[in-house]
């Protein structure tokens, strides 16, 4: 329930011309690491956003794409999504807004809209999306169009430019009259995503609340657990002043470390709700409630999540370290990478005992200590082929060679050796 105090405090925002915002992103719902389902530690979080934006009265939900990890999600994902965006409706009085991410299949995610609309959920597929003019519980989109919609519920009015990812096919296709002027060149990415949002910048007002909801890649962001793979090579880069100068907020999704953009405070990456790689385990998790008045300064307050089943990097100085720490926290529920220095090759046994004590370690790796430079290159020369790379097996994978893979080298060498001829 909503405490008396809560409520209060909303009145008086609402009272003061603020409307405050939940911004949220890339919950990749579906997602396995290391092929571990992280769904039941994802319907946890739900269950907690949903009492956040309650406890919050937020009236406006954006979600800025990537709700799930595949374009088919698991039937289990779907359910908590839809399940969760009903809850956070709260019977059509709260508007939540979502746009596909490149995870998203754009069509499959819109499919829900008729059936939405009466719920206050906004659902955009492509940037070239426009999304029928109405009412969506206690809102109305009151003018929308390519990329934008203006809502209102009494005296609240927003702008809200939408951008789901905008791939470059889907960027030929809604620029597709400046793509085939002579007076305009459009060559990079960068370059048409300024031409699409100085097109969508017309759409603003001076006396609304104006919102871009977009998922992209933003330069100068820290790109530490992000989607690097979407990049192709830094193709898919944004500059931060592609954006309007009049949007009071700017919502992204696609990184998954929280943060603003460099220099510009109200542009703003919520990251994703769970830690999903080795490495986000060193940032805290958020998501942010945004409160807006125009002509005031935007306050962003970040509201940490809870790590349900935390990745954790155990760094061990040896096999034998390594065994007493999985002993002595295997009933501590958390994923593990485990680093292991060590001079010799782990064997199949000691990998066995670690990974039947603690049962959810994803990755073993171990770090052989180099040894004396002038020994090692007295120990390399002269030594037979097979002996050589069967030490370089074990340095790169930390165990031994099988006798399948030894005797296939083998039978290699042997077919290589020069044939005498007459």
């Amino acid at each position: 329930a909503v405490s008396a105090k809560t409520i209060d405090s909303h009145f008086i925002c609402i009272r003061r011309g603020y409307m405050r915002l939940i911004h949220t992103a890339d919950w990749h719902l579906g997602k396995h690491i290391e092929g571990h389902s992280r769904l039941e530690e994802q319907e946890l979080f739900l269950e907690d956003f949903v009492n956040i934006v309650k406890e919050r009265d937020a009236d406006v939900v954006l979600i800025a794409g990537d709700i799930y990890d595949s374009s088919n999600p698991p039937a289990k994902a779907e359910q908590l999504f839809y399940d969760t965006l009903k809850k956070i409706s709260d019977g059509g009085r709260r508007l939540t807004i979502v746009i596909a991410g490149n995870h998203d299949n754009p069509e499959r995610l819109v499919s829900a809209t008729p059936l939405a609309m009466e719920h206050g959920i906004i659902m955009v597929g492509t940037p070239k999306t426009v999304i029928p003019k109405g009412q969506y519980g206690s809102w109305k989109v009151c003018r929308s169009g390519e990329g934008y919609i203006k809502i209102e519920r009494k005296s609240e009015q927003a702008v809200v430019l939408t951008v789901p990812f905008p791939s470059e096919k889907r960027l030929e296709e809604v620029l597709h009259s400046e793509m085939e002027s002579e007076e305009i060149q459009l060559e990079t990415y960068n370059e048409r995503l300024r031409c699409l949002f100085d097109r969508l910048a017309d759409q603003f007002e001076e006396e609304t609340v104006n919102i871009i909801v977009s998922h992209l890649f933003v330069m100068d962001s820290l790109e530490e657990g992000s989607e690097r793979s979407i990049q192709l090579g830094g193709s898919y880069l944004a500059d931060p002043d592609i954006f309007p100068k009049l949007a009071d907020y700017v919502a992204l999704g696609h990184i998954h470390r929280p943060q603003s953009v460099p220099g510009h405070p109200n542009i703003r990456y919520s990251g994703s709700p769970i830690e999903y790689r080795k490495g986000e385990e060193r940032y805290p998790k958020q998501v942010l409630c945004v409160d807006i008045r125009k002509g005031e300064p935007v306050k962003v307050e970040p509201i940490e999540l809870k790590q349900y089943k935390p990745i954790e990097v155990w760094r061990c100085t040896s096999i034998s370290e390594a065994i007493m720490v999985c002993e002595e926290n295997r009933d501590k529920n958390c994923w593990v990478y485990l680093e292991i220095e060590t001079e010799r090759a782990i064997l199949e046994d000691e990998i066995k005992k670690m990974k039947q004590t603690k049962k959810d370690i994803l990755e073993i790796h171990p770090i052989l200590r180099e040894k004396d430079t002038e020994e090692a290159e007295t120990s390399w020369k002269d030594r037979p082929f097979p002996e050589v790379f069967a030490e370089f097996y074990r340095r790169e994978r930390g165990v031994e060679m099988s006798e399948e893979t030894r005797d296939m080298l083998l039978k290699l060498c042997e077919e290589e050796e020069p044939h005498e001829t007459d």
